[in-house]
């Protein structure tokens, strides 16, 4: 790990690649961007955008030009190949068995999940927010990959933790009405409010969906600095990138 960079620490085999990037990135965008924002629709300028993306590419020495998705907060998931279309597909989650195929997931308090097989034959990612993750995208992604859950490895990303994010009774209710368990995962705080794991929820469907090797975890995005926040800066935040690809092998 660099201030720079989050390189993931678990197991995967030696040709799968995965990096993460933070704000502080060789990137041009003005405050309140600063520096290194890689979301199109955040509201910062689209050459900026542009700009820091290509950088991106060439700092990462990237076999191809990540695959942006337009994220809806859904269970949508695209098969990608390293060619990119002439839009970016809507879906919140991204398989590829294509060697060169760069996935990447935009987020900024949202939970992005990386996946890889043991033997390194097929890659996802997933942006789970906490919608996202109630409604089933960790395990659309699943069903997405040929590989059973036996035997593929998960990367929990940075994300909002479960001491900066408070929620309301609809969040806490959706988790519940198919899994008691998740109870858990939620600390009371005031009337109707709680603390939510969102990290610790996304470890329980991906158990109950047949993952056991489950990495990763234990990031802030709103405490650490180093990473776009939409809690903490509002709808003016930037978004930072979690990425995966296969080397030809």
């Amino acid at each position: 790990m660099t201030d720079t960079w989050i390189f993931p620490d678990w197991p995967a085999p030696s040709r799968v690649h995965a990096a993460v990037t933070t704000r502080l990135g060789p990137g041009i965008s003005a405050p309140p961007f600063d520096r290194f924002n890689l979301g199109l629709r955040s509201g910062d300028d689209a050459d900026a955008v542009q700009s820091n993306r290509s950088a991106l590419q060439q700092a990462l020495r990237l076999p191809s030009a990540p695959r942006w998705l337009r994220q809806v907060h859904g269970t949508g998931v695209a098969e990608l190949g390293p060619l990119p279309s002439a839009d970016e597909p809507q879906a919140d989650a991204a398989v590829s068995h294509i060697p060169g195929t760069v996935l990447s997931i935009l987020t900024a308090d949202c939970l992005p999940v990386l996946f890889c097989t043991a033997d390194g034959s097929e890659i996802g990612a997933a942006h789970a927010g906490w919608r996202g993750l109630a409604a089933g995208v960790l395990e659309a992604t699943l069903t997405q990959l040929e590989t059973p859950p036996a035997r593929l490895l998960a990367w929990l990303g940075p994300c909002i933790g479960a001491a900066s994010y408070e929620v309301g009774e609809e969040v806490r209710s959706a988790f519940l009405a198919s899994d008691a368990g998740a109870a858990d995962c939620f600390a009371a705080t005031r009337a109707g409010h709680w603390l939510c794991d969102l990290a610790a929820l996304a470890r329980r469907r991906l158990q109950a969906a047949g993952i056991q090797r489950i990495h990763g975890g234990g990031f802030d995005t709103l405490a650490d600095a180093r990473f776009y926040s939409y809690r903490r800066d509002g709808a003016r935040s930037g978004r930072f990138a979690s990425l995966i690809w296969l080397a030809d092998g």
